[in-house]
């Protein structure tokens, strides 16, 4: 059986700058990954190389056995980006977003059914943004725009979801809001790739941990991943002192 997210030894370079090395990483089904390194590893070139946003300098990846665009044009696999790669100015409703993920079951039309409106209400109702469908998306707080992608995620019916650094600027409630919904998802047969700086809540959240220092450095469960020893080959001896007793 083909894994969800098969990553084999992928080198990207931007021009003369390495940005992951013969990184490898396989996941299976059902399962939420935490992402782990600091700025500048290369964890959102892995996600764009995973999606088939950029190609791969050497290597190879496949979701469920499909190249990045073929799961792309099948609505296999959902991508949540950082903020910072977002232009929330555009004139673009909550749910209009949201039924950006509905595109792979409209056909060349682009006109929802009324299956595609029950699939975008039914994922606004799972993230707790009934009441912002009509509000524009850049009106909402960062935790709120957070969980918009993910709704489109489930819209979508994508059964790989990539998250970005999810919780940074967000509420506390809609961490906890985003962190049940990816249980959730998880149980009913998604496979998870999330980055995230927040290492104490990663062992609650995750089923297993990569560290990436532009290749993976370790592949294990998170408890195992985030001992101080570990971190220290990522981040520096520093996070030894700082993380350690938390960990």
């Amino acid at each position: 059986m083909a894994a969800a997210i098969d990553v084999d030894a992928v080198t990207v370079h931007y021009g003369s700058v390495l940005a992951l090395d013969q990184a490898t990483l396989r996941l299976g089904k059902g399962r939420i990954c935490g992402l782990v390194g600091m700025n500048g590893s290369g964890k959102s070139t892995l996600f764009k190389a995973i999606m088939g946003l950029v190609k791969p300098d050497a290597g190879i990846v496949t979701i469920a056995g499909q190249t990045p665009a073929a799961a792309r044009r099948t609505g296999a696999v959902s991508y949540v980006p950082q903020s910072e790669d977002v232009d929330w100015q555009f004139p673009l409703s909550v749910q209009d977003v949201v039924m950006m993920g509905r595109y792979g079951h409209m056909g060349m039309s682009r006109r929802p059914r009324k299956a595609d409106k029950l699939a975008v209400a039914e994922a606004l109702e799972r993230v707790e943004l009934n009441d912002y469908a009509n509000r524009q998306i850049g009106q909402l707080s960062g935790g709120q725009k957070k969980r918009t992608f993910v709704a489109r995620g489930i819209a979508q019916e994508a059964t790989t979801l990539l998250l970005d650094e999810p919780f940074a600027g967000v509420d506390k409630r809609s961490e906890a809001t985003i962190c049940t919904l990816l249980k959730e998802l998880a149980r009913e047969g998604a496979t998870i790739l999330v980055s995230t700086h927040d290492l104490q809540a990663l062992p609650d959240l995750a089923d297993e941990a990569v560290l990436l220092m532009r290749r993976v450095l370790m592949h294990g469960t998170p408890r195992e991943v985030l001992q101080p020893e570990n971190l220290a080959m990522a981040f520096g001896l520093d996070v030894m002192s700082r993380s350690g007793a938390a960990l």
